[in-house]
């Protein structure tokens, strides 16, 4: 075949291709819009709120503290030669219970040396007394109407018996110093408590204000709390000791458990601020802190050192609009579904406590506050609550 006839033929291919592939092209259908865009409304969640009267509470982290702390310390020195079974780490002591005696035998020597001071202090007045018996017979006879006041005390040994009364009262000081020295020896607790820690035993030879251990009281604990010092004007402290504070509700759910709880009291404002936060300090008071009063129940105790959780009930707040503090948006904002758009209204909040914001202006009653996390926060968004087919 010819070159001639091949280019041809080859030519008469390509122009059959590409006529098909205008053909195709040619004839391809083309999309067409058939409707308008639908606009759906947000699916959203709304609680309806009330205005009223409310409590607030109040959740603080505490410390438990005692209210009775002290060192044990010796008036007197000498030797331990008796120890209470219960003066131990952990053991309760009752109020005037023997803890520790200290060997009397030099104190007891001390004593009846310093009576038998008195004693003979004592001897001397009545000497003495009888010298100004005979003093008085002399001046009696001889006369003494022409002696000054002054000489006739002289002449009636009136110095001399100044003198024995002095040590008439030194002496009886000295008594009543050796009947105190040997009652200090016996080394017994100021209140009923606890001991946390005991440094002496028997065989132990002690100084003056050695520490012998420490006891703490067991009627009351404190629970040292704090709080920001905008909380303070809504908690109601007691005016004085004989009034009972506001009742606190105390738990530790890693150690009692979610259930558990013990009651306290409100008790004082601390008259100085946390050095490290800065906040508020409060005390509040738990009576029979290890339980041992519990009629028919078992109550849980209280461990100095430990961190609890304290509930604080605060002063009633009138005309306000109580709303869980979560659903308060940026800027004290809030959303609000209204004519079944969102409504944005900046609020104005007079307090929030542990769970709740309490709303003096800015919601009112029936509104229906949206709960739900919205992607589109734009004034006027149409919203539903119910879902569409």
């Amino acid at each position: 075949m010819s070159k001639k006839k091949i280019l041809a033929i080859s030519g008469a291919i390509l122009l059959s291709a590409a006529a098909i592939i205008l053909l195709i092209f040619s004839t391809e259908p083309e999309a067409k819009s058939e409707g308008a865009t639908k606009t759906t409304a947000m699916l959203v969640s709304v609680e309806t709120v009330q205005e009223g009267t409310f409590m607030p509470n109040f959740v603080a982290t505490g410390t438990v503290v005692p209210v009775e702390d002290i060192n044990l310390s010796a008036q007197v020195s000498g030797q331990v030669i008796q120890r209470a079974a219960n003066f131990v780490p952990g053991g309760l002591v009752k109020k005037g219970e023997l803890l520790l005696k200290i060997n009397p035998a030099d104190y007891i020597n001390q004593l009846e040396l310093r009576k038998s001071e008195l004693l003979q202090a004592q001897t001397n007045l009545e000497i003495e007394m009888g010298r100004q018996n005979i003093a008085q017979q002399d001046l009696d006879l001889v006369g003494g109407d022409s002696l000054s006041d002054s000489q006739k005390a002289l002449v009636l040994r009136q110095p001399q018996l100044d003198a024995v009364k002095a040590q008439i009262i030194s002496a009886k000081a000295s008594v009543n110093q050796a009947e105190l020295n040997l009652e200090r020896t016996s080394i017994r607790a100021p209140f009923d408590g606890q001991v946390i820690a005991q440094n002496v035993t028997v065989g132990s030879q002690i100084d003056i204000n050695d520490n012998l251990g420490r006891l703490v009281g067991i009627d009351d604990y404190w629970i040292e709390i704090t709080l920001p010092l905008n909380k303070l004007k809504w908690l109601k402290f007691p005016e004085d000791d004989k009034e009972e504070g506001v009742e606190v509700k105390i738990m530790s759910s890693t150690t009692w458990g979610e259930e558990d709880y013990r009651m306290g009291y409100l008790y004082k404002q601390i008259g100085a601020l946390d050095r490290q936060t800065r906040l508020a300090r409060v005390l509040i008071q738990v009576p029979d802190p290890l339980g041992f009063e519990a009629e028919g129940e078992e109550k849980s105790s209280l461990i100095i050192g430990s961190f609890v959780e304290a509930h604080i009930s605060g002063e009633r707040i009138e005309n306000v609009v109580k709303l869980n503090r979560d659903y308060v948006r940026n800027n004290q904002t809030v959303w609000v579904m209204e004519d079944k758009e969102l409504s944005i209204r900046e609020v104005e909040i007079n307090l929030i406590d542990a769970e709740f914001a309490y709303i003096s202006a800015g919601l009112k009653d029936g509104d229906q506050v949206i709960t739900t996390n919205i992607s589109t926060v734009t004034e006027g968004v149409p919203l539903r609550t119910e879902k569409i087919d």
